[in-house]
């Protein structure tokens, strides 16, 4: 029951989104809109940001929906463009709100939960330290959420598909190559 009344409330404020910018969204707004009561919202949040911090979190892994291999990485990527796009007005209004750390955060957590899928599959029978093996998720986390926070702000016209398939051509096979350098690295 709880989650459902979660799930009302994140339709709602979604919703409002498509017409109001977040700062002129209240409590009472979400509330009336759902028909429940204040308590029933503070019962769940402390307020809207709150909302939306539980919105980014639990809807991080339906994203990836089991995405995390080698061969499906770009698949994975792409779903996470596709839920951005899917939700327009929520990301655009969140990226350009005092609370843009919580899109980003979002945005770096279910990105690095993809690579390092990734990294894990194909370092499985090489000696890779785990930080070398995070390092390397790291580095590519930062520049793929660099691209989709660029993509963002400039109203995210250009097609997901296009930015994952010249992504795909720029790394092929790089994650593989990073790896290898590790291993030798540490085979001295």
């Amino acid at each position: 029951m709880a989650q459902t009344t979660k799930k009302a409330l994140a339709l709602s404020l979604k919703k409002m989104l498509e017409k109001k910018t977040l700062d002129k969204i209240t409590v009472i707004d979400i509330v009336e809109d759902c028909e429940v009561n204040r308590q029933t919202f503070y019962y769940h949040f402390k307020d809207i940001y709150d909302l939306v911090e539980w919105i980014c979190t639990s809807e991080a892994t339906i994203a990836l929906d089991g995405k995390k291999t080698y061969d499906t990485w770009q698949q994975g990527l792409l779903q996470i463009f596709e839920y951005v796009l899917k939700n327009k007005a929520f990301v655009t209004s969140v990226y350009h709100s005092i609370k843009r750390e919580q899109l980003e955060r979002y945005l770096f957590n279910v990105t690095y939960n993809l690579l390092i899928g990734v990294i894990e599959e194909k370092a499985v029978t090489m000696s890779i330290r785990d930080d070398d093996k995070s390092f390397i998720a790291d580095f590519y986390k930062y520049a793929f959420v660099g691209l989709m926070l660029d993509w963002i702000a400039k109203g995210m016209k250009e097609e997901p598909a296009a930015i994952v398939d010249r992504l795909s051509i720029l790394i092929q096979g790089d994650i593989f190559f990073a790896l290898e350098k590790f291993k030798s690295h540490h085979d001295y």
